[in-house]
């Protein structure tokens, strides 16, 4: 919290002071209007978005709507939920002892009403930050009634010899709760549709009926939903008249650039500040990487309607690093540069980010995930170098010819723990690989060229210019004749 709460401690001070209740919707939209004016951040860590979902976003809250944020998984839906308290006002003053965070000059449960009767202007008064102004549900199967609106409370009835209809023995739930708060509702479609059905009157009319017994609350909420397009799954779907009462649906997307999807992965990788002074991240390995995520979701192999979420490179991010760091203890050395062989290291990281369909169970998880990795280095590579396929037209020359040449006669056998002295060595062996990375990649940093000289490698075998195996963790580049025998990516 960046501030102490305001000195004020009771209601007829809060009087004194000229404040004035408003609702959360009308908080919103005020501070909303004043950020815009103003020219501040809006929902920061949101890369993306400016010219898509956040000004559909600012649109509902100017409107006074309601939400619900539909897409697939991983598109940040949840991140703007939360961004949304950074609208709200700092502090809101709430009556001390209340069951429910309610204004001191609109009390509107029983309770709340008796406090400000029997004190008057010594009613006790309390303050709300904003950060506690928000509440969070992951909708799932067993959510209850009781657990969303509330449920008589039979042990309190009994020892205050309460009847069941009186309002004291009644126990809130979460969202009678989350009065003057945001409260959101993740993966919506996952409640049963019994429940759903008790939210009509909430976002309607403000009722809430417990076990047959209603009780009137102005209830003041701002609702956001979130949830996975419904031909997603067959857990359960959002029910049309409840879908009818949410008043704006907002739909999500994954990143449509690189530089945005990079800039995202970037900001939430999980790296320490020593992994990154001792491993650093080449510029075309870096790509790579975040090549996969769109290949992933382009795949024949995977569910489309599952998503490909933007944790897969995020978590991609953190394996490489990792995989960097533990050649470093492995050799004894400082420092290290990521290579293209240590992407073999981020296929844990893909298996469990994706939905196989039938021909990618087939195929299998590490298959598929080395598949990728392999089509985003072709996928890459005619962006830095020379497309082969084109020099196969004679449309541009070719730069290639010695280095295919000199696989004929020779290999090169590449290990991911393999000491950086070795595997420059091993890269400055074959002719005319120097020349090509010189040519086309003059501005490259000296200490990222064996990276490149790499990916040429990778680049011509993904074109079958020159063979390519794998073996554990070793890569060997050798005579595309020599290879006819190992098994292709389709087999």
């Amino acid at each position: 919290m960046s501030s102490t709460p305001p000195a004020i401690s009771t209601l007829g001070a809060l009087r004194a002071s000229g404040y004035t209740p408003r609702s959360i919707h009308k908080e919103l939209r005020a501070n909303l209007i004043d950020a815009l004016q103003k020219g501040a951040p809006l929902f920061e860590g949101i890369i993306g978005y400016d010219e898509t979902v956040i000004p559909e976003v600012q649109r509902a809250i100017l409107a006074g709507h309601s939400m619900n944020l539909l897409g697939l998984r991983g598109q940040a839906k949840t991140r703007i939920a939360r961004g949304m308290t950074t609208l709200l006002d700092e502090w809101v003053p709430v009556i001390e002892g209340a069951p429910l965070p309610e204004d001191p000059l609109h009390p509107i449960t029983p309770q709340g009403r008796q406090i400000i009767e029997e004190q008057g202007d010594e009613a006790p008064v309390g303050w709300l930050h904003r950060d506690d102004r928000y509440v969070e549900k992951l909708a799932t199967p067993d959510v209850s009634v009781a657990d969303l609106i509330g449920d008589i409370d039979p042990i309190k009835a009994a020892n205050e010899g309460l009847d069941y209809s009186d309002h004291r023995a009644l126990h809130f739930g979460l969202i009678p709760r989350s009065h003057r708060c945001i409260f959101a509702i993740n993966e919506l479609p996952d409640l049963q549709p019994r429940i759903q059905v008790a939210l009509f009157n909430i976002l309607q009319e403000g009722d809430i009926q417990i076990r047959g017994f209603q009780m009137r609350l102005a209830l003041d909420i701002q609702f956001v939903f979130t949830a996975n397009p419904e031909d997603y799954t067959n857990r359960g779907a959002i029910i049309t008249p409840l879908k009818d009462r949410i008043q704006s649906q907002i739909l999500t997307h994954y990143p449509t650039s690189m530089e945005d999807a990079m800039a995202i992965t970037d900001q939430e990788a999980d790296v320490a500040p020593e992994q990154r002074q001792r491993v650093t991240v080449p510029g075309v390995v870096r790509r790579v990487l975040e090549r996969i995520a769109f290949e992933a979701r382009e795949s024949e192999h995977i569910d489309e309607r599952s998503g490909v979420s933007a944790r897969l490179p995020i978590s991609a991010l953190e394996h490489l690093v990792a995989a960097g760091e533990l050649r470093i203890l492995r050799n004894g050395t400082e420092h290290t540069q990521a290579r293209l062989t240590d992407l073999l290291a981020v296929i844990p990281a893909v298996n469990g980010k994706v939905e196989l369909v039938y021909e990618g169970e087939q195929e299998g998880a590490a298959g598929v995930a080395l598949s990728l990795i392999r089509k985003a280095i072709r996928r890459e590579f005619p962006a830095v170098f020379p497309d082969p396929e084109s020099i196969k037209k004679g449309k541009v020359e070719d730069p290639y010819q010695p280095i295919v040449a000199w696989f004929n006669r020779h290999e090169v056998a590449l290990l991911k723990d393999q000491t950086d002295q070795a595997y420059r060595q091993a890269l400055a062996d074959v002719d005319g690989l120097k020349a090509v990375v010189d040519k086309y990649c003059p501005n490259v940093p000296k200490e990222e060229r064996p990276a490149a000289m790499e990916f040429v490698l990778h680049g011509l075998a993904g074109f079958n210019e020159i063979g390519q195996s794998i073996v554990g963790s070793e890569i060997t580049f050798g005579d595309l004749i020599g290879n006819l025998f190992e098994p292709s990516e389709e087999e």
